[in-house]
C-alpha cells in the first residue's frame, strides 16, 4: 500500500491560512494598516471600492522595503519583528506573524510598490493567487502602496458568504477606528468609492475621539487617569446622562492594540452601578499600558483576544479608576451636609431641671418554660366608636366575594389555537402584568403567558407592512426638528435605507457630513425622542441575521418594530393591556414575533397541579 500523507502545495496552504487570517475585506484593511504603522508611517491613506470587494489600496509614507525584502514579505511566516520564541513576550509592534501578505496574495490580485528613502528607484511586485507575475524596478514615492483587487476571486465559496456592502463597509470602518483611536499622532484619510469618510489630522486622544464620533460626544467625556506598578490607565468615559441605547462606543486598548475583554467591560459597567438603566451602555475609551511580558497577545489569529498574567488585579484597578473619575467630576451622587442645613442638636441648660431617664417596662411574670404562654401585653379597650366596626366586619369581604364568584363562561375554550385566534374569551378581571415583562391571564386549559415586548413587535411589524403595501403613509411632522449626528459607519448605513424609511413615514434629510435632520416620524408611532428610535433602528438593522439586500423593506419593518416596541420594565395600565391584547389577536400571526420567536405560551393546568403534588 502506497503512502497517503503528503505536503500541501504552498498555494493551497496559503489559502487555508487565509481562512483564519482573512475573513472579510475588513481583515485585509486591518493587516495592511498595521503593517504601515510598523513601518513608521505618520500618514496613511485608505481607498476602498465596493466595500473592499473590488479594491483595497493602502498608501503610507513609512520606511519602505528593499527589492529583496519586498519579495520575502510574501513568503509564509516571513517577519522582521521576531527572531526567537522569547520575542513573543516582548512584542510592541502590531503585525508580527508574517502571515498576512502571504494569505492575501493567495486569494487576490495584489500589486506592491515600495521605495526606501535612500534608494533611487522603487520595486514593483505583482502577484495573483500566490504566483509572482512581475518583479521590476519602478519610479514611485518613498513608502509603500499595496493594492488588493478582486478579493476571494479564486475562492468563490468565501466570496459568496460576504454580506451586503453596507455591512462589510461597517466592519472596515470599525477596524479603522480601532487603529486610529490609539494613534492620534498619525494622519488617516479614508475614502469609499471616491467619497471621503474620514480626514483625521494629527491631534491628541480627546480630539481624535471627537473627530471620529462627532462633536456631540465632547461634552460627555470624563477623563480617567491612574498609574500603578502593574498597569497605567489613561482615557475617557462618558457621563451617564449621555449613555446610549446601542453599543459601539466601547474601546479597550493595550499598548495601543485594540482588544475585546468582556470581563473588563463588566468592571466599567459596575462602576456605573445605580447610575444607568439596564438598557443603556456607557461610552468608554480606555488605554492600558502594561509590561509586554505580563500579557500574551498570540492567542487568536486576529490578535484581539489578550491573556493577562493577573487580570483580577487589573479588573480592580479599572473599576476603581473609573469610579474615582466619576466621583471627581461630580457624576456619582455625593452627600453634602451643607446643602441640607446644619443638624440642630439640643443643648442642656443649667435651669432645665432634673433629667428624667427613659423607663423600661419589664413583665416580671413572664416564664419562658410555661407550655401555655400567656401574652405579655394587653389589648387596649375598645372605644365606643369602634363597636359598630366590630359588629359589621363581614361588610369588608363583600367585594372579595363578588370577585371570587366570577363565572367560567368568560374563559376561552380549551386549546392554544382558539386562544390565539380571539381575545373575546379572556376575562378582563383576571389579567395581570408580571415583572413589567409578561401578561398573565387564566384560560380553561391553564395559564396564558404573553411576552409584552414581542407582542408589541408583532403588532407594529404588521402595521408597517400594511403601510409599505398601501404606499399611503401619514407622517407626523416634528414641532422642533431633531439633529442627529452619527459616526461614519452608521451614517453610511442610514443613507442606504433612507428610501425605505421615507416609505414608512420618516422625514429624514442629510444635513452636512454624517449629520441628519429628523423632520417627521410615522404617524403610527408615538415618538417623543425620534433620534433614539433611529439609533435603535440602526443597531437592530446592523445586527440582523437577514440579508437586507434580499428583503430590504421587510427588514426595515422588522428593525423598526423592534426599535419602537415598548421595552421590558414598562408598567402598563389596565386599558393599555386590553388594547395590546386586542391588537395582538387581530394580527394575522399573533403567536410569533417578526423574527419567529414565541409571543404566547400556555402553561397547562396539569403542570401547575403536578408542581404542588411533588
Amino acid at each position: 500500500m502506497s503512502d497517503i500523507i503528503q505536503l500541501l502545495p504552498d498555494s493551497v496552504a496559503n489559502q487555508i491560512a487565509a481562512g483564519e487570517v482573512i475573513q472579510r475585506p475588513a481583515s485585509v484593511v486591518k493587516e495592511l494598516v498595521e503593517n504601515a504603522l510598523d513601518a513608521g508611517a505618520d500618514e496613511i491613506t485608505i481607498h476602498i471600492k465596493d466595500a473592499g470587494k473590488t479594491l483595497i489600496q493602502i498608501t503610507d509614507n513609512g520606511c519602505g522595503m528593499s527589492p529583496t525584502d519586498a519579495r520575502m514579505a510574501f513568503e509564509r511566516h516571513a517577519t522582521s519583528k521576531i527572531n526567537s520564541a522569547n520575542d513573543l513576550f516582548c512584542i510592541r509592534t502590531m503585525g508580527f506573524r508574517g502571515e498576512a501578505l502571504a494569505s492575501i496574495a493567495a486569494i487576490a490580485d495584489v500589486e506592491l510598490r515600495t521605495k526606501r528613502m535612500e534608494d533611487e528607484v522603487g520595486t514593483l511586485i505583482h502577484i495573483i493567487g500566490s504566483e509572482v507575475k512581475t518583479q521590476e524596478p519602478v519610479a514611485c514615492s518613498n513608502g509603500t502602496t499595496i493594492t488588493v483587487k478582486n478579493l476571494f476571486y479564486n475562492v468563490p465559496a468565501r466570496r459568496k458568504f460576504l454580506k451586503a456592502n453596507t455591512t462589510e463597509l461597517k466592519h472596515i470602518i470599525n477596524e479603522i477606528q480601532r487603529v486610529a483611536l490609539p494613534n492620534p499622532d498619525i494622519r488617516f484619510s479614508f475614502f469609499h468609492n471616491k467619497s471621503s469618510l474620514y480626514e483625521l489630522g494629527k491631534s491628541n486622544f480627546r480630539r481624535r475621539i471627537v473627530d471620529i464620533f462627532g462633536k456631540s460626544i465632547n461634552q460627555s467625556l470624563v477623563p480617567v487617569e491612574e498609574e500603578t506598578s502593574m498597569v497605567n490607565i489613561l482615557g475617557y468615559v462618558g457621563q451617564p446622562k449621555y449613555a446610549r441605547k446601542t453599543m459601539g462606543e466601547q474601546f479597550f486598548f493595550v499598548n495601543k492594540r485594540y482588544m475585546r475583554h468582556p470581563w473588563f467591560h463588566k468592571a466599567v459597567t459596575q462602576a456605573y452601578e445605580k447610575l444607568l438603566t439596564s438598557d443603556t451602555f456607557p461610552s468608554y475609551f480606555l488605554f492600558l499600558e502594561i509590561d509586554p511580558a505580563a500579557i500574551d497577545i498570540n492567542v487568536h489569529p486576529t490578535k484581539t483576544e489578550i491573556k493577562f498574567e493577573d487580570d483580577r488585579a487589573i479588573w480592580q484597578v479599572i473599576f476603581a479608576a473609573v469610579r474615582e473619575s466619576l466621583g471627581k467630576h461630580n457624576v456619582v451622587p455625593s452627600i453634602d451636609f451643607d446643602q441640607s442645613g446644619s443638624i440642630d442638636i439640643p443643648v442642656r441648660r443649667k435651669d432645665s431641671g432634673e433629667i428624667h431617664y427613659p423607663e423600661i417596662i419589664v413583665n416580671r411574670d413572664y416564664n419562658p418554660f410555661e407550655t401555655e404562654k400567656t401574652p405579655s401585653f394587653k389589648l387596649p379597650k375598645t372605644a365606643k366608636t369602634d363597636k359598630p366596626n366590630l359588629t359589621r366586619w363581614e361588610d369588608l369581604y363583600q367585594g372579595a366575594q363578588l370577585i371570587l364568584k366570577s363565572e367560567d363562561e368568560t374563559l376561552p375554550a380549551s386549546g392554544f389555537s382558539e386562544s390565539a385566534k380571539s381575545s373575546e374569551g379572556i376575562s378582563r378581571k383576571k389579567i395581570l402584568q408580571l415583572k413589567q415583562k409578561y401578561i398573565l391571564t387564566p384560560v380553561k386549559s391553564g395559564l396564558m403567558v404573553i411576552d409584552q415586548k414581542r407582542a408589541h413587535e408583532r403588532i407594529l411589524f404588521e402595521q408597517f407592512m400594511e403601510v409599505l403595501k398601501s404606499d399611503s403613509v401619514a407622517s407626523q411632522q416634528q414641532l422642533f426638528p431633531q439633529t442627529l449626528e452619527l459616526e461614519a459607519g452608521d451614517a453610511e448605513l442610514l443613507k442606504n435605507i433612507l428610501t425605505d424609511l421615507h416609505a414608512l413615514g420618516f422625514d429624514i434629510r442629510e444635513f452636512g457630513k454624517n449629520t441628519f435632520i429628523i423632520n417627521g416620524t410615522p404617524g403610527v408611532l408615538d415618538v417623543s425622542l425620534p433620534e433614539i428610535i433611529v439609533e435603535k433602528l440602526l443597531e437592530e438593522y446592523k445586527n440582523s441575521p437577514v440579508d437586507a439586500k434580499a428583503k430590504a423593506k421587510e427588514q426595515v419593518a422588522i428593525s423598526l418594530a423592534k426599535a419602537s416596541a415598548l421595552d421590558y420594565g414598562t408598567e402598563l395600565k389596565q386599558e393599555e393591556i386590553d388594547h395590546l391584547i386586542d391588537n395582538l389577536f387581530a394580527c394575522s400571526t399573533p403567536n410569533y414575533s417578526p423574527e419567529g420567536k414565541k409571543v404566547i405560551t400556555i402553561i397547562p393546568l396539569e403542570e401547575i397541579e403536578k408542581s404542588f403534588n411533588k
